[in-house]
């Protein structure tokens, strides 16, 4: 980690009452907390958009794995990009519904392209690819 540097921000005073009532509204203790925040979600989104960097993600799905082989064909997505899978969670959210969770790490092209062959999956209800990062190349 570096050494921390202070540095000042001019800011219009309405967009700073509304960033304060923004950290009031999150829980940040300081606005510095709330800034670096900030700063390194736009970096985690700047990684996503190199193809090949390393990243990783969390995908959520929801289906109706009575529908003809859907849980099937989703595992079988599954086990073609095993190389991508860090984890999976299932959970039976009643006698129809299932909600998968999956952990993710791989090239971001690699990543998306097999979130959105699930998310796209015919059945396949709800879908939503959470970009996130390694940490590799955060402080």
């Amino acid at each position: 980690m570096g050494t921390t540097i202070r540095f000042g921000v001019s800011l219009d005073s309405d967009l700073l009452e509304r960033f304060d009532a923004l950290c009031d509204e999150r829980g940040y203790q300081t606005r510095s907390e709330a800034i670096r925040d900030l700063i390194r979600n736009t970096l985690v989104n700047k990684e996503w958009e190199d193809d090949d960097a390393n990243v990783a993600a969390t995908l959520t799905l929801v289906y109706d794995h009575h529908k003809s082989d859907l849980a099937q064909r989703v595992t079988n997505v599954q086990h073609d990009h095993h190389h991508l899978i860090i984890t999976t969670m299932h959970v039976h959210l009643d006698h129809h519904n299932c909600l998968e969770v999956l952990v993710l790490k791989g090239p971001g092209n690699d990543v998306r392209g097999f979130a959105q062959n699930l998310i796209s999956t015919k059945g396949v209800m709800f879908g939503k690819l959470s970009l996130a990062t390694t940490g590799e190349n955060l402080c």
